[in-house]
């Protein structure tokens, strides 16, 4: 058996971004962007009012001015502003050529075309044209856009944006002991879970994940669904991945020309893991355990799907916390533990078999117990992942 750090290494040399492609701005969110892009305008262009008022050379108490105009949104004031002359100006609208100051209307007594200053505050109530960004600025990848990001490019005006390539996933659950959700089990079958939270975890982290058919106990059924991958970046297979007569999705794999990276990781749950490339992409087979294979979807597969889209080959980034319940020695094994993280700390969950999806939809963190980690107080601080 490897660590998790050097299984961790071997997927990260098998895992190479993708391409790049363009997608229109509404498209974005969510998408990694791939090359830095350049704002094609300054934003303010013009020097812009930052009030409701008037627009004026210079301004003092009780200084009266002649109206000789409006400057609006879209709208601006065409000519040029004179001492004893103002310009009615609205917020966002140019300031017109000559005004070095904006007098907000609450200080302003206006009759006719006629104003008085009543207060001359000493800002100035003027955004520089180029305040926010100027033409030519960056917005720099890799980045997973948000709507800020996306409102911020289309104020630099672009309006097709470069990102990652998503990563096309196969996911095949094996067993004869499976059925569909939705379906009507035999006596001696379960529902398929794994593929479903797999699909899930993937979809809402960039990848494009898709669920193959059922593979059943049998090396034809196996060649079968991996000869239904051929546009995938990942094959991912959920159990058949250990050892029993019945799993054979290693034996199927190498006929199939599978060049494998390891098997085996010293963690639990998760041990029967294993990877690979297989015909030109990269395979993993997960166990099939329901939290065994959710637990390494947290741990491997969304590293892989990052380092697919550019955003780097790191793992999980772990975070720390206070434990709220003592825990017991860990054995030989890195072990992650499901557990919740609550006000007063973090705490695991005493049953942590791995196939209680139960406990599993209960925990919010994988609370993270080094291989042969001694017994731990209420209060010490130990590493998690959130979930």
């Amino acid at each position: 058996m490897i660590s998790v750090t050097e299984a961790l290494d071997h997927l990260f040399a098998l895992a190479a971004p993708l391409g790049v492609e363009e997608v229109p701005l509404i498209q974005a969110a969510g998408r990694v962007l791939a090359r830095d892009v350049l704002a094609k305008r300054t934003q303010p262009p013009f020097p812009a009012s930052a009030m409701d008022g008037y627009a004026v050379v210079s301004a003092t108490n009780g200084q009266t001015m002649t109206v000789i105009g409006e400057s609006a949104a879209g709208h601006g004031f065409d000519g040029a502003v004179g001492d004893g002359q103002a310009v009615r100006i609205f917020t966002g609208a140019p300031v017109p050529t000559g005004a070095t100051r904006v007098v907000i209307q609450e200080d302003v007594t206006r009759s006719g075309d006629m104003i008085t200053i009543n207060s001359a505050e000493d800002s100035s109530n003027i955004r520089p044209a180029g305040t926010d960004f100027a033409e030519g600025t960056a917005l720099r990848a890799p980045r997973i856009l948000g709507p800020n990001d996306v409102a911020l490019m289309a104020a630099m005006n672009i309006d097709l944006v470069p990102v990652a390539r998503r990563p096309k996933v196969a996911l095949i659950s094996t067993g004869d002991e499976l059925v569909m959700p939705g379906e009507v089990p035999g006596p001696d079958q379960i529902i398929a879970s794994n593929t479903f939270g797999l699909h899930a975890l993937l979809a809402a982290n960039g990848a494009e994940p898709r669920i193959l058919p059922i593979a059943r106990d049998n090396a034809a059924s196996l060649k079968t669904a991996f000869r239904l991958t051929d546009d995938a970046d990942l094959v991912i297979t959920i159990g058949g991945a250990s050892v029993g007569d019945h799993d054979l999705v290693a034996d199927v794999a190498a006929d199939l020309g599978m060049e494998r990276a390891f098997y085996k990781v010293a963690m639990r749950p998760g041990k029967p893991l294993m990877s690979g490339r297989l015909n030109g992409k990269m395979m993993m087979g997960l166990p099939g355990n329901p939290v065994s294979a959710m637990v390494c979807g947290h741990v491997f597969v969304l590293p892989v799907v990052r380092a697919m889209l550019g955003l780097g080959k790191a793992p999980a980034a772990r975070m720390t916390a206070t434990l709220a319940e003592p825990i017991d020695a860990n054995g030989p094994r890195e072990h992650y533990m499901r557990a919740v993280l609550g006000a007063t700390g973090i705490r695991s969950f005493e049953r942590q078999d791995s196939s209680l999806l139960s406990v599993l939809g209960q925990a919010n963190a994988l609370l993270i117990r080094p291989p042969h980690d001694p017994a731990q107080a209420i209060g010490a601080t130990v590493p998690y992942l959130p979930i």
